[in-house]
């Protein structure tokens, strides 16, 4: 677990583009479960693909197509909330950060970490845009 004081400017950068946070595994089933689409970060504090990620997930949201619900959980915090999350998004392993999209319940696009790393923020955003353009 990392101190509140340091995650919370990374929490707060989704919440205030429109991201629900879910901090238990009840919240994510909810979401998850639901009909339509939901787009899900996995937010985390690793410099090295975070700082791509958010910017990355904020601009696929200026987009023609939208995802119905925007959620996010935060790895290293909330850890049964993050356990819950990672279990829809198999068979990918855990990946800190990362992005999955799902229509009705169903994993249908998955950004992991590797390619979020040494990737520039507007492509990672182009390939989200990309597959809300075919599932939303």
């Amino acid at each position: 677990m990392y101190p509140e004081y340091l995650v919370a400017p990374m929490r707060e950068d989704l919440t205030k583009a429109g991201f629900q946070e879910l901090k238990t595994a009840e919240e994510v089933d909810n979401a998850l479960k639901s009909e339509g689409t939901v787009f899900m970060v996995v937010n985390s504090v690793c410099g090295c693909a975070a700082g791509n990620a958010r910017p990355a997930a904020k601009a696929a949201l200026d987009g023609e197509k939208l995802p119905g619900k925007l959620v996010t959980v935060f790895a290293g915090m909330e850890k049964e909330a993050v356990d819950k999350a990672r279990s829809y998004m198999l068979p990918y392993p855990p990946s800190s950060p990362a992005m999955a999209l799902f229509k009705d319940g169903k994993l249908v696009h998955m950004i992991e970490r590797h390619h979020i790393e040494g990737r520039p923020a507007q492509m990672i955003a182009e390939n989200l845009k990309a597959a809300f353009s075919e599932y939303c």
